[in-house]
């Protein structure tokens, strides 16, 4: 459960983290941002799901640059699998937790963010397996008909089965 300022929240069954106002966001906000993590998460990370606010969030307090805009960020991490899966290692605590793009970890201990950034990872375990998996198919598959398309370009054809 997500204790806040303003109300608790009962979704998050793996512990309690004490959200808390910080300099530039409420623990209202910081819920919000958590509840929209894991609606993108559950949702295999769907474009749909990728606010705004959850945008700002990953380029403002999760170690992330910005890629121009939001949909530029989207195209960086989830359009090729392996982008995706690298995206969500940052996520995962086996890996250590280190942001893909600056290799630290002060995004996650923080005293500002650490709160929320800490659920986000807690909540990224429940997801990181069956969403890296589904990656790395994709990925596959991308690869398999790139080859296909460079080698038909060259008048090469490939005996399949």
């Amino acid at each position: 459960m997500i204790k806040t300022n303003a109300k608790q929240s009962s979704y998050l069954e793996d512990g309690v983290a004490e959200m808390h106002d910080s300099k530039f966001m409420s623990a209202r906000e910081k819920e919000r941002v958590v509840k929209q993590w894991e609606a993108f998460l559950k949702n295999e990370c769907a474009r749909a799901r990728f606010t705004k606010t959850l945008y700002t969030h990953l380029i403002m307090h999760c170690s992330f640059i910005a890629h121009y805009d939001i949909n530029g960020f989207y195209d960086t991490y989830f359009t090729e699998g392996e982008d995706t899966a690298r995206f969500l290692s940052q996520f995962d605590r086996s890996k250590g937790c280190r942001s893909v793009e600056l290799g630290m970890t002060y995004w996650l201990t923080g005293e500002d963010y650490g709160d929320i950034n800490s659920v986000m990872v807690n909540i990224a375990a429940r997801y990181i397996p069956a969403l890296t998996h589904a990656a790395q198919i994709q990925q596959r598959e991308t690869d398999v008909k790139r080859a296909k398309a460079l080698l038909a370009k060259h008048g090469i054809a490939i005996k399949e089965g």
